[in-house]
Order: C-alpha cells, then sequence, then structure tokens
C-alpha cells in the first residue's frame, strides 16, 4: 500500500465513492487522489460535485464529457443488434466501457499508481470496469475497497460517513442504490429487495425519469421517429444527433409513464438480483427500430440476428465490450442495417407503445401480393411448394405404414 502514492477514483459523489477518499487517505498511506467523473448524463447529479471531491480529500476532479461517445459508441450499435439482457435494456452497461477507458486515459496522463472503483463484490459493474482497465493497462494495480474493507452495508457506510463529515444527499430511508445516466436509471436495494413487495411508483421521489402509468395523462402522445441506416436522425421532422433524440424520447416517455421495468435478473457473479428500472426513451426507440426492421430486413437475416442478439447482450452485460467478438458482432449488425431506412410513427399512452404506421424506401412489403384482393400472386403455386417442404412428413408416414419400396 506504501508504493501508492497517486490513485484515479472513479467518483460519482454517491454513498460508495464519497467515502472512498477518506478511507484511501486512512489505509493506502496518504495518496494523492484524483476524482473522475464521467457526465454519462446523469444531469443534477453533478452538480456541486468538485466541492465534494476537494472538501473530503482529492487533489483534482475531472469532469469528462462522454454522453455522445457512449450514444454513438455502445448505445446505438447495440440497439441496432437489438440487444436486451432478460429484458434489461443495458443502461448501467452501456456506460461502463467509456467511462473505464477515460479512466484509464487520465491516470496513464497523471502517472497514477491505481485505479480505484466502488463497485462491490457482489455485483457486475466490477467486471465491466476491470476487465476494461485490463484491456488498456494491465499493468495498473487496481483497488476494490469494497473487497477489502471491513464496512458491511449501507448502513455502515452512513455510518463512516458521518464519522468523517462527508456530506451525503441520501437518508437512510431513501438509500436506493441508484445508477443514472441519459439512457436509464436503476433502483436497487431497500423494500425493493423483497420480490414480494411492489415498487412504490405512485411514491413521490421514487421515480425520477418520468411518472408511473396510472399518474399519464388521459390522452395519447403521438412521436415520429426517422432512421438512417438503421441510425436515428430524426423527431418529429426535426433533425438532430442521437443524443439529443434520446433526451428528447426521455421527456415524451416519462411524461406517459412509458419503460419501466421490474426483474429478478441473473448476475454474473451467479446471484439473483432484484432491479427497478426506468428507462423512457431508450424504450421508445427500440421498439420504432424493431418495427421498422420488421419491413425492411428479410426473414433469415432478421432470425439470424436475433439469435446473436442474446450473446451481444450477454458480451455487453459481462464487461466483455472491449473483446474481438462483440467488435465482429458489432459489424455484423451495422451490416443488416443497410436498408433499415424510414419512419415510425407511435402511439404513448398510459405505458404503452402502439404502432401507428411505418414506411420505408427500402421496404419488402408489398400489398399486391399479400393483398385478400386479386394479385399476380398464383395461388395453385403452392401446392408444389407444399408437396416438396411435406416431402420429408410423407416419407416417414409411408414408412410407419410399411408402404416405403
Amino acid at each position: 500500500m506504501a508504493e501508492v502514492k497517486k490513485v484515479v477514483l472513479a467518483y460519482s459523489g454517491g454513498l460508495d465513492t464519497s467515502i472512498i477518499i477518506p478511507w484511501l487517505k486512512e489505509n493506502y498511506n496518504n495518496p494523492e487522489i484524483i476524482a473522475v467523473s464521467g457526465n454519462v448524463g446523469q444531469a443534477d447529479e453533478l452538480e456541486g460535485l468538485e466541492e465534494k471531491a476537494l472538501k473530503t480529500g482529492a487533489s483534482k476532479l475531472y469532469v469528462e464529457d462522454l454522453v455522445d461517445e457512449m450514444v454513438d459508441g455502445v448505445i446505438i450499435p447495440s440497439m441496432m443488434m437489438g440487444a436486451k439482457y432478460e429484458e434489461y435494456l443495458l443502461g448501467t452497461a452501456f456506460a461502463r466501457p467509456v467511462i473505464a477507458k477515460r479512466l484509464v486515459e487520465i491516470a496513464k496522463a497523471e502517472g497514477a499508481d491505481a485505479i480505484c472503483h466502488g463497485c462491490t463484490g457482489k455485483g457486475n459493474d466490477q467486471v465491466r470496469f476491470e476487465l476494461a482497465i485490463k484491456r488498456f493497462a494491465p499493468e495498473i494495480k487496481i483497488i476494490a475497497p469494497w473487497r477489502e474493507w471491513s464496512i458491511k452495508g449501507r448502513d455502515e457506510e452512513i455510518d463512516y460517513a458521518e464519522a468523517h463529515h462527508v456530506p451525503l444527499k441520501i437518508s437512510r430511508e431513501t438509500n436506493y442504490s441508484k445508477d443514472k445516466n441519459l439512457w436509464h436509471l436503476s433502483h436497487e436495494g431497500l423494500d425493493l429487495e423483497d420480490p414480494t413487495n411492489e415498487p412504490q411508483y405512485d411514491k413521490p421521489g421514487f421515480l425520477e425519469m418520468g411518472v408511473s402509468p396510472t399518474q399519464a395523462p388521459d390522452q395519447a402522445s403521438y412521436v415520429t421517429l426517422e432512421f438512417e441506416k438503421g441510425w436515428p436522425v430524426a423527431i418529429d421532422g426535426e433533425k438532430m444527433k442521437a443524443s439529443a433524440i434520446i433526451a428528447r424520447l426521455n421527456e415524451l416517455g416519462g411524461a406517459n409513464g412509458i419503460g419501466l421495468l421490474d426483474i429478478v435478473e441473473n448476475r454474473l457473479v451467479g446471484m439473483k438480483d432484484r432491479g427497478v428500472y426506468e428507462t423512457p426513451g431508450g424504450t421508445i426507440l427500440y421498439r420504432a427500430h424493431e418495427v421498422l426492421e420488421m419491413i425492411t430486413i428479410d426473414k433469415d437475416t432478421k432470425h439470424m440476428k436475433t439469435k446473436l442478439a442474446v450473446d451481444f447482450a450477454d458480451l455487453v452485460y459481462n464487461g466483455k465490450w472491449f473483446t474481438p467478438l462483440r467488435e465482429a458482432l458489432t459489424a455484423f449488425a451495422v451490416e443488416t442495417q443497410k436498408t433499415v431506412t424510414g419512419t415510425v410513427k407511435l402511439k404513448l399512452y398510459k405505458g404503452n407503445i402502439i404502432t401507428a404506421s411505418v414506411s420505408s424506401p427500402c421496404t419488402l412489403y408489398s400489398e399486391q401480393l399479400v393483398t385478400f384482393e386479386e394479385s399476380d400472386y398464383n395461388q395453385a403455386d403452392a401446392t408444389g411448394f407444399i408437396n416438396l417442404w411435406g416431402l420429408p412428413d410423407t416419407v416417414l408416414a409411408l414408412r410407419d405404414q410399411n408402404k416405403l419400396n
């Protein structure tokens, strides 16, 4: 520990990382601590961070704007693949690669001996951070206080914070474990640890990105999204970058109770964990993209992409973003998007997303072919097709009847 003179700390200003600064000072021979906060769209959570970091012992605070890097480099490629982990839209996992990569860059620039994070030894984020760090700086020491200190839980963390005069924005009653970025907000802990407890969606202050469906307006809202080669380029006719589209969708989706998810997911370390997620804009964006793919991607490609989406989501969830396989799957996803250009109109109503219309210059849908009215399609052709398609079944039946020659 005495060899660690300078530490780069992944700093959110939350409970865990707030007490890590004095803990590092006490237990690592008073090293210099450089706090790094990745701005991934958590908005007001960044307010007052510098004052707090310096007051509790950090020598400086970097606040790095990583929003567009996260959206353009991680979120949109994942959306193109349709990646979901057990219905979870990967909000926390999306942010970790870009944050971890920047931690390494700053650690190298500052000549730091170690990188420290506040992830628990039970969770997925420890793996996500550390695999990325090992990918870019395998030689650097990683400090994970939750795997070292004697603190047993969040109540003891609050005790430690109070004893060391570390200011907190939470109380013991509102002490949910949360992670927020442009894409989502997660809630874990407290009453949510018991799956028999219904989330308090209607309790003031519980939801932060929107309202519950019961509190959403009685009148539906409509939103129109345009895509070019799978990339979102406009909302309601207004061209803007992808991160701005997500921000606008967050407002619309949040106001209409869209994007709430309550699941017990399978963590990488082997345990099941209950989480409640708010992903209003992301849920709308994924749905619009899926609707457009329905008419623009052929059957075989779509079915293969659906299968590979599970593998892709596993890689993202399990911290393997910076791997050859993930890069190869991303290349596949991008290749499938060449014809995913068009417009989707959705109706938002009390937590529901209803398809209103979809159109594309690259559509594979032919009304003339599928119509119930007269068309050029020769229905008699189906006879020969069925005979050939069903030939194996016919042969099996003949064998069972002892009628094969």
